[in-house]
């Protein structure tokens, strides 16, 4: 993902975090196929991005699969992520 994407992907996770009454939020974006994707980011690339009270984190990950697969992949990756930024702060 190209830097500016990126920065784009993490400012939505803020803003939904920012606008809601919630103490987390995720923004995902990605190629879950079947067509799509190219050599740079190929289908079953997904990004992820959590916004929390203290921060942010972001993660790229690449799934297998026909876009079901991907898209299974992705969800169970971000509510674990989710889980993940929860823990540290008792939420």
């Amino acid at each position: 993902m190209l830097a500016r994407e990126l920065l784009v992907l993490l400012h939505v996770a803020r803003g939904a975090l920012e606008r809601s009454r919630g103490t987390l939020a995720l923004a995902v974006t990605g190629i879950a196929g079947p067509g799509g994707g190219s050599a740079e980011k190929p289908v079953g690339t997904v990004w992820f991005a959590w916004a929390y009270p203290d921060g942010l984190s972001s993660e790229q990950r690449r799934f297998s699969g026909g876009r079901d697969a991907v898209r299974r992949f992705a969800v169970a990756q971000a509510l674990e992520g989710l889980r993940a930024c929860a823990a540290p702060h008792d939420i």
